[in-house]
């Protein structure tokens, strides 16, 4: 499947921003998906995921209750909502995709897919 994120921009602390992940290809709806970020100088962190189906989802701690990850399988979209957006949010955000079934992976090596990558930074 291929994909491609956008959205990101440049905001301020305590601000919002919404991500969105396109994706064409084959069937949209078999696959887990999910965003990842990775920060200058850093490792690629996983961020959120979402099941197939949209009833499951995991997330990093340092993220529980400020970003929401959904999907619309019709409209073959993710989106990751992102609010109260902190400096240590800033990063090149990567929506991913994984045919794994059964449960909702968090490791990089478990996504076949990957987008582009759209960059988000946190500054006054």
């Amino acid at each position: 499947v291929q994909l491609q994120a956008s959205g990101g921009g440049l905001v301020q602390p305590g601000g919002s921003l919404r991500l969105s992940c396109a994706a064409s290809g084959r069937p949209f709806s078999t696959y887990v998906l999910g965003w990842f970020r990775q920060a200058p100088g850093e490792e690629r962190e996983f961020v959120a995921a979402i099941s197939w189906s949209g009833r499951s989802t995991t997330y990093t701690n340092s993220v529980k209750g400020r970003f929401t990850i959904s999907r619309d399988n019709a409209k073959n979209t993710v989106i990751l909502q992102m609010n109260s957006l902190k400096p240590e949010d800033t990063a090149v955000y990567y929506c991913a995709a994984s045919p794994i079934e059964g449960r909702v992976p968090s490791r990089g090596y478990e996504y076949s897919d990957w987008g582009q990558g759209t960059q988000v930074t946190v500054s006054s």
